[in-house]
Order: structure tokens, then sequence, then C-alpha cells
């Protein structure tokens, strides 16, 4: 344990940074709670990660559902009593040239990307207010800070997740803290959902220095970690070998 014992929720829990968030942090001490979609993964992991202590439960969650999202953050809060930390980790990533007019693609990025951060903090934020404290750790992307060409919808969703994080962290100075942390190319299933051929092509050439997951979650671990009085707002992480 690097802390003190923290509830921490983590959003698209079941692969990627999101699970590897959730192993960090069980593993730092902290108790868990799991939200995705995929739930036979979420059982799985969750049993493992428990080890037969009442440490880390799941829930399903699509984060696109602010409905489904208040009551994710409820089971939470009922299951640990407190919610301390929220990571908005869930989002997708169809890459493809604006000219291809993915209209049904672009509004699901929108949805998870954007909408889903949304959900997380009109839930979890009353309940930190309520209980004196807490922390909301959202994943945006190196993507916040640069726009490439097919990326252009995806950029702007993170674009937007960094710009809702820093409004956020300005109107809650003094009782929540407010972390963005920006991953470069990472080993995910993210670019499982590219439909575009040129841009699934493409994409396997940037990805041929991809860091692992672990290494984000280490980056989240080390903000939920710090002093209370301390808000680390603004991580990147890129493969040494990444020029982006």
């Amino acid at each position: 344990m690097t802390g003190t014992e923290k509830v921490v929720l983590v959003t698209g829990a079941s692969s990627g940074i999101g699970e590897a968030a959730a192993r960090r942090l069980a593993a730092d001490g902290h108790r868990v709670f799991l939200g995705a979609r995929r739930t036979d993964r979420l059982a799985a992991l969750a049993k493992e990660l428990a080890d037969g202590e009442d440490r880390v439960a799941f829930r399903r969650l699509d984060v696109t559902d602010a409905a489904d999202v208040r009551e994710f953050v409820a089971a939470a809060r009922e299951r640990f009593g407190r919610v301390d930390v929220m990571v908005n980790n869930a989002g997708v990533m169809p890459l493809s040239p604006l000219a291809e007019l993915k209209v049904a693609e672009w509004d699901r990025m929108i949805d998870v990307n954007v909408r889903g951060v949304l959900h997380g903090i009109a839930a979890a934020l009353p309940v930190m207010r309520e209980q004196g404290g807490g922390h909301f750790v959202n994943i945006a992307s190196v993507g916040a800070h640069e726009v490439v060409p097919t990326a252009a919808v995806y950029c702007a969703t993170k674009f937007a997740v960094r710009a809702l994080s820093e409004g956020l962290r300005q109107e809650s100075a003094g009782d929540i803290r407010v972390t963005v942390v920006s991953p470069g190319v990472t080993e995910s299933e993210l670019a499982d959902s590219i439909s575009d051929p040129q841009a699934r092509e493409d994409m396997k050439t940037y990805r041929s220095v991809a860091i692992p997951a672990s290494a984000i979650a280490d980056a989240i671990a080390f903000a939920v970690d710090t002093p209370a009085a301390v808000d680390v707002n603004e991580i990147v992480v890129r493969p040494v070998a990444s020029a982006q």
C-alpha cells in the first residue's frame, strides 16, 4: 500500500488501460469498483484481484447512459461506503478521414468519449461534494494536444476531455482534485474499432512502438496516491520511440 486506502471507480475496466489501472490500484491496496459492458471479463478480473477479500467488485456499465452511470456510482457507494476517485477511462477510436462521412462512428465517439466523461462527472461530483472531497482522473490522449489526419473527430473528443477537466478543476478548487492523463500509443483494443481500411493499416505502423497499458496505470496510480493537498493536473505519457 502506497498511501491512504481509497475507493476507486474505473470505467472501461474490462481491457486495456482500464484493466491495467484496476490491477495496479488493487495491488496498491485500494478498493476498486469496475465498470464495463463485458461482464464476463469484469467477473473474472474482480475474482482474480479480490483474492477472496471484499476489495474488488463490478457492475455492468454503459457510460453513454446517464442513468446507468448514476446507478454505477450509487452501487459502488453502497458496496464500499464512499467514492474517492472516479477514473473516466472508457473510450472508442474508430478513425477515418472526414470525407468518408462515417457519421454513426462520429456520434459513437462523442457519446462515449465526451458524454461518458460528463456522465461520470454528473454522477460522482455530488457524492464527492457531500463527503467533502474526491478526485476525478479523466483519460484523454496525446490526441488532446494535436490533430492528425483520420483522427479529427477523435482528437476533438479528447480536446473536449481536457477542456471539461480544466473547467471542473477551476470550479472545484478546495475540495475536488482533477487529473488528465494523456497516453501516447498504448497497447489496447482501441484500434480494433477502426473500420476504414487505410486508417486501420496506418495504425499498424503507428502502434509498432506501443507501450504497455501498465505504463498508463502507473501514471494513474501516481496521481491517485499524491498527498491530499497536491493536485496533479496533467500527465502525458508517450513511448520514447514515438514522435507523436
